[in-house]
């Protein structure tokens, strides 16, 4: 690479200019571009969050990259950010192989072990709470079936203000969906038509992962009701579309409770299993942490189900008597 060129990619990097080294590399022809050219395309488009074209960058070089440990810093860092955190590991394993001082990399392929190990966890707790509640929904005929709803809302004013709405119609539920781009689940449609949104006495669902919320559990400040009236409604003026397109959250789904990070955490229906008409499940979606998902329940009437109050978590008592 020329010696000018390499002293202006350096200074555009470092002043955070990493849309003028894609514009000026890709003016160089495919055929004349260099190791170095290639690999500082990728890193700026990594920089850029576009890891897919990272990657392919990354890929064009990989025969000469195998002995540089940057290369493989590179292609691991757009795997991990494209949570591919298998693939990932192995590069940063590789990274550290080749350079055993490189605390980056180190760093990096701890964090991928912990969430490929984690991702291996989901799938089993998947199953296992799949059949659990195939096994329970056997014995009910209806959604909510021996539940007591009668205590499950804190109808406070704020709450009355903010999300709850009349009973929806069904032809409310039709165009919300329609606009949505999913089919709701029935067990949350026959739950809004008992009392559409509001805020739950009990808030907190318990984890067995630690987000940017506890250690132990994620909560929630309300569950979203199907129309658009009020802003914490599915398609009100902070429902889920704005959610998913003025916050980033992934389009994989449909958001139904708003968390009390003020937008940096929420709760989300997840349909990459089950297709836009399926049963969806449902998950924690964290911003705060690359848009970490963690799952929560299998779906939505379990979710409910499993809500407990936020004192299950107040540990003050437990605190005081250590500081004695």
């Amino acid at each position: 690479m020329d010696t000018n060129l390499t002293a202006q990619l350096a200074k555009w990097h470092e002043d955070g200019e990493h849309q003028q080294i894609v514009d000026i590399l890709l003016e160089i022809p495919p055929g004349e571009r260099d190791y170095g050219i290639i690999s500082s395309l990728g890193r700026a488009y990594n920089n850029l969050e576009r890891y897919e074209e990272g990657l392919e960058q990354f890929q064009l070089i990989a025969g000469e990259g195998q002995r540089d440990p940057l290369w493989h810093f590179r292609i691991g860092y757009s795997y991990y950010y494209l949570k591919r955190y298998e693939e990932a590991s192995q590069a940063f394993g590789h990274a550290v192989a080749l350079d055993p001082d490189d605390g980056d990399s180190a760093r990096l392929l701890e964090w991928s072990w912990q969430k490929a190990a984690k991702e291996k966890l989901t799938s089993m707790r998947r199953e296992l709470s799949r059949q659990r509640r195939d096994s329970e929904q056997a014995e009910r005929a209806v959604p909510f079936e021996v539940m007591d709803l009668s205590a499950f809302w804190d109808d406070s004013d704020y709450a009355l203000k903010e999300y709850v709405l009349e009973p929806p119609s069904d032809q409310l539920i039709a165009s919300v969906e329609e606009e949505l781009g999913y089919k709701l689940p029935a067990s949350y449609i026959a739950l809004m038509k008992q009392h559409n949104g509001g805020v739950p006495y009990n808030t907190c669902f318990p984890t067995e992962e630690a987000t940017s919320w506890a250690e132990d559990h994620v909560a929630i400040t309300g569950i979203m009701g199907i129309g658009r009236d009020k802003q914490y409604s599915l398609c009100g003026e902070l429902g889920s579309p704005f959610m998913i397109e003025e916050w980033g959250y992934p389009d994989i789904g449909v958001v139904i409770c708003d968390c009390p990070s003020a937008g940096h955490d929420v709760i989300m229906l997840d349909y990459r299993y089950c297709g836009k008409d399926g049963e969806p499940e449902v998950i924690h979606v964290d911003q705060e942490d690359n848009y970490e998902i963690t799952y929560l329940a299998p779906d939505f009437e379990t979710f409910i189900r499993g809500l407990v109050n936020e004192e299950v978590f107040d540990t003050s008592e437990e605190d005081k008597e250590e500081d004695i």
